[in-house]
């Protein structure tokens, strides 16, 4: 079952970021990083095209409260998001209390580690704070950094899947699993 989530007011620290609710003024950082081609289509949306396309996917993760806002605590500056969406049941079990983890990262920034530093902490958070079951994760075939970053979390692969893109596509996707280990 999907577990419930309202990421108003969450903050979660790391050594380099802070995850935090996305507010109207991260609009230019955002569309800095949504409109290189290639991000967006790494999770199978496109890439930006006007800051108007930025504006409405800002307002859609303030409404939806779910997606976070990965903030480089240095500068203060948006360089991803790492969102906690609702899941296929037929994944895990109705028994089960989850969400499936996805991130998408500024490419100035890919290959440091902030994504599995971000990841580990919705992690903890999830299991520690909200006292989730389990969470999902997963990644196109194609996609080598995200099943690195993955696999990197302490995931484990759960099945393949088919996944519709914003393009309207289907995509193979490897879908992984992390369990409580509380419960």
């Amino acid at each position: 079952m999907n577990a419930p989530i309202d990421v108003t007011g969450i903050r979660i620290e790391t050594d380099r970021l802070v995850l935090r609710p996305w507010q109207e003024t991260d609009l230019e950082d955002c569309f800095e990083y949504a409109r290189v081609p290639g991000v967006g289509e790494m999770a199978g949306w496109p890439h930006h095209k006007s800051m108007d396309d930025t504006r409405k996917v800002i307002r859609s993760f303030v409404e939806g409260r779910e997606v976070l806002a990965l903030e480089l605590k240095e500068s203060g500056k948006v360089i991803g998001s790492l969102g906690i969406h609702e899941n296929d049941n037929d994944h895990v079990g109705p028994e089960y209390l989850g969400r499936e983890v996805g991130y998408v990262l500024s490419k100035d920034y890919w290959g440091r580690g902030l994504v599995p530093e971000a990841v580990k902490a919705v992690i903890g958070y999830c299991f520690g704070v909200l006292n989730y079951d389990y969470l999902l994760c997963g990644h196109f075939v194609w996609n080598e950094q995200s099943r690195r970053v993955i696999e990197k979390c302490g995931f484990r692969y759960l099945k393949d899947i088919s996944h519709t893109t914003q393009f309207g596509t289907e995509e193979l996707t490897n879908l992984y699993i992390i369990r409580n280990p509380q419960k």
